[in-house]
């Protein structure tokens, strides 16, 4: 069904919601791919045990010379095992009780830069608070976080692309030296911290299980660009929506920290970061492209209207409230209670701030890595107007 045809069943004032439509529609071409776009069979395949990883520079990461694959890139019991070997990491009642205060610390912090320098771009304050949270989870606490979100995002824009072969060859040379630049800032002095004290985090369970330098690196750029940036992407849009929205935004504010949280998996049902999922489906090297945007508007899921932006939203018996935004089956994003819930807080402190306000909408642009949005450059502004 077309977007016209579902938009013209809906009352005008609740027809379109979406920031991200048409950057998502000029450049998430799947050409030569079949697509799926219907909720159910999306949902069968990400829980297919025999699909595997397609997307996110798989076909680049097998042909390196790795003892161990990264997580991302797993498959079957090997991927169950260290799954499962993480999962403490991750879980609800640890997100809470081990990282809740290091959330509630960074939001006080950021937004104290900001109300005191009275201005600020909210997406540089999301990345810092998505480095914050996932470095802290992950082992890289040993280097400056600032600048390691910055060196974050650079390796993002690095990474191999397409185009001439020029360009994919400087594209990865690029992301080589910023890997390297990586390795030597960030992850080394985590290692070598951790070698002399273990501590209860990703580094040293892996250090544990004998992964080499190289091999730690690689997990760390995954939970980067997979985890981090993406994060970072949320916040902003999220952030967007709230100070646009002025019923929505009070609704947010008076709302208890579960409503808040429903309020942003709406949003993220609506604007998922990463629009499009792949999957490897047999020995042919058939990829089957998932369109998560396309099955996160399925009618048949998410009810009526789905590209409005309504926090009570009646969804179909086993749909979560953020659709496939997290992918679903063994893949899941692990991260996901840690996205919403430092999200909730750390925006719940922005959008009390006096006088704040967008001044400058996000420029909004496609990025091929993750088959997704990018926000930059909203700027932000607090206290009185100037007229």
């Amino acid at each position: 069904m077309t977007d016209q045809a579902i938009l013209s069943r809906c009352p005008l004032s609740t027809q379109d919601s979406r920031k991200s439509a048409a950057v998502a529609q000029a450049g998430g071409g799947v050409a030569g791919m079949r697509v799926v776009r219907d909720f159910a069979e999306a949902r069968g395949l990400l829980r297919n045990p025999d699909a595997r990883q397609a997307g996110f520079l798989a076909d680049l990461v097998n042909k390196v010379s790795l003892t161990r694959a990264p997580i991302l890139y797993q498959h079957g019991a090997e991927h169950r095992r260290q799954r499962g070997a993480t999962a403490r990491f991750f879980a609800p009642r640890v997100v809470t009780t081990a990282y809740r205060a290091l959330m509630e610390q960074t939001s006080d912090e950021l937004v104290g830069r900001f109300s005191t320098t009275g201005s600020a771009d909210l997406d540089e304050l999301g990345l810092e608070m998505a480095v914050t949270i996932a470095a802290e989870i992950a082992g890289l606490t040993d280097s400056d976080r600032r600048g390691m979100a910055k060196r974050l995002g650079a390796l993002v824009s690095g990474m191999p692309r397409g185009g001439s072969r020029l360009a994919t060859i400087l594209g990865f040379a690029r992301g080589q030296a910023r890997s390297l630049n990586f390795l030597l800032r960030d992850v080394k002095p985590a290692i070598a911290s951790r070698r002399k004290q273990r501590r209860e985090d990703v580094i040293s369970h892996l250090l544990d299980q004998g992964y080499s330098e190289r091999e730690i690196l690689t997990e760390c750029l995954t939970y980067g660009a997979a985890g981090m940036i993406t994060t970072r992407e949320f916040i902003t849009m999220a952030g967007w929506h709230l100070l646009e929205n002025d019923d929505l935004r009070g609704r947010f504010l008076e709302g208890d920290e579960a409503s808040q949280i429903a309020i942003l998996e709406e949003i993220l049902r609506l604007e998922p970061v990463v629009g499009v999922l792949f999957r490897r489906l047999d020995a042919d090297a058939t990829v089957v492209a998932l369109d998560v945007r396309g099955a996160n508007a399925d009618e048949t899921a998410v009810g009526a209207c789905p590209y409005s932006l309504d926090p009570e939203r009646k969804l179909a018996d086993k749909v979560g409230r953020a659709g496939l935004a997290f992918g679903d089956g063994e893949h899941r994003c692990p991260g996901a209670q840690v996205a919403l819930q430092e999200a909730a807080i750390f925006l719940d402190r922005l959008l009390r701030v006096p006088g704040v306000r967008l001044e400058r909408a996000p420029d909004i642009g496609w990025n091929a890595l993750i088959a997704g949005y990018e926000l930059r450059r909203a700027r932000l502004a607090c206290g009185a107007a100037v007229s």
